[in-house]
């Protein structure tokens, strides 16, 4: 591991313990009198910080231009296993143990990474200019897939909970599915990435204000979320969904990578740079924004937050297996 990865690694932890002391020290109120910090926090994220980021990014996006190939090649995989642990999870919990939106957590905890914080300073010590280069065109399609497709899922999955018991209670179908569409798409992370769409195919660039006040907004996104973590630890702690949280960690840090490997280097015929840069970007640990997801749907919160910190803590020794294993390979 290099000394910029490291640095990044205990900034990290040094942002999530203000947090944790933020929230041990209730300086910004008890959440057991009524009042939950945190989930204030999460929601102003959700539906201020995070659309900003969203709609930014897909408006300022060069599509003609991407490197197709690496993208498939990458989002194909690590997609693919995140429909897996949802289709799984929602099997195991048919009985209706979690809450209906588990599944999709879950999902996000084992596929989501953490592409900024650390991958960004990890690309660049490693593959240098032209490495980060790719890492950030992947970046950019990051959120805008798998919050995306995840989101979708868990709000169909809503729906159809809503459904049987307005059956059971005599409501309309229509009405259901009027709701269903409605709420899948007038959301803070689906429709910020519509519009943005929208916005970059009339070919018009951003105003400059526009842009400057989207940019200041999307900043805070990363500080938040982990000041939120250590918060969320301050609240549950880790006891509280520790098995489910080792699970994940090495889901996302050795299933993930492994199956981004072979699908895209046997699969797409990806080799040298473009397979490393893919397959480190998978093996990253669990990304800040899981904890804001789980927050939103009010499920899983302890887990995700144990996950975001092991998978973090144990990358330190992963990150250097997935290199060996990628020098083999090439």
């Amino acid at each position: 591991m290099t000394l910029a990865v490291f640095y990044k690694l205990v900034a990290i932890f040094l942002t999530a313990g203000l947090g944790w002391i933020v929230g041990r020290m209730r300086w910004l109120g008890n959440e057991r009198q009524g009042a939950d910090p945190a989930r204030t926090l999460s929601n102003a994220a959700f539906y201020i910080f995070v659309p900003a980021l969203l709609f930014r990014t897909t408006a300022r996006l060069d599509y003609a231009h991407l490197p197709w190939g690496l993208i498939v090649a990458f989002f194909v995989p690590v997609v693919g296993l995140a429909i897996v642990v949802y289709v799984v999870e929602r099997h195991r919990n048919r009985g209706g143990r979690l809450s209906v939106a588990a599944p999709s957590v879950r999902a996000v905890s084992a596929s989501f990474g953490n592409t900024l914080q650390i991958g960004v300073p990890m690309a660049a010590a490693l593959f240098g200019e032209a490495g980060l280069g790719l890492h950030i065109t992947i970046v950019s399609m990051h959120s805008l897939t798998l919050l995306t497709v995840l989101t979708t899922l868990a709000e169909l999955d809503l729906a159809r909970a809503r459904a049987r018991h307005e059956e059971a209670g005599g409501g309309s179908l229509l009405s259901t599915l009027k709701l269903t569409v409605r709420n899948t798409i007038i959301h803070p992370v689906v429709l910020p990435v519509l519009a943005g769409m929208a916005w970059n195919f009339t070919g018009w660039r951003l105003p400059p204000v526009v842009d400057e006040v989207l940019q200041q907004l999307g900043a805070a996104v990363v500080p938040l979320c982990l000041t939120l973590i250590g918060m969320s630890l301050a609240y549950n702690g880790l006891r509280g969904g520790l098995r489910g949280a080792v699970k994940l960690s090495a889901m996302k840090l050795l299933v993930l990578p492994a199956v981004v490997l072979v699908v895209a280097h046997w699969g797409f015929g990806l080799a040298g740079l473009p397979l490393q840069v893919a397959v480190m970007m998978a093996a990253l640990p669990a990304g800040s924004n899981t904890l804001m997801f789980s927050q939103r749907y009010e499920t899983l919160e302890s887990e995700t937050t144990s996950t975001i910190v092991l998978s973090t803590l144990a990358f330190a020794a992963t990150a250097p297996l997935w290199l060996a294993v990628l020098a083999l390979v090439d």
